[in-house]
């Protein structure tokens, strides 16, 4: 497992880190994020999205259903990519963005840093 690159996106003080990781299996997506969760303890959500051949798991992680983990999983698709997980840390910033906002948030952090690996 390896980290490839990272991009902080903000937003009406909101901040969003997306993470583009290479995994081959199930258990290192599993240490990646309990790992995140221990060095995010502050974060208010860390929804994420991964493929491994036939294997694939989106999670919101208690954001509203479908604007976090499945904007990132359609990117992995539409970009052709396995053997990656990639996961945004949110940090919450007082205001709400309501769901356009909140998915496209996801979006261009996840995007970003799908990019930055890319390029």
């Amino acid at each position: 497992m390896q980290l490839i690159s990272e991009y902080t996106y903000e937003i009406k003080k909101s901040k969003f880190i997306g993470k583009y990781y290479e995994v081959n299996t199930k258990e290192e997506v599993d240490e990646i994020l309990a790992n995140l969760k221990i060095e995010h303890k502050k974060a208010r959500h860390i929804p994420y999205s991964y493929k491994i051949g036939p294997l694939a798991k989106k999670s919101d992680d208690k954001e509203p259903a479908n604007t976090a983990g499945s904007p990132i999983y359609n990117l992995i698709e539409q970009k052709g990519l396995d053997n990656c997980l990639i996961v945004v840390i949110r940090y919450f910033g007082g205001i709400k963005l309501g769901v356009g906002p909140l998915t496209r948030a996801y979006k261009t952090a996840a995007l970003e840093a799908i990019n930055n690996k890319l390029s």
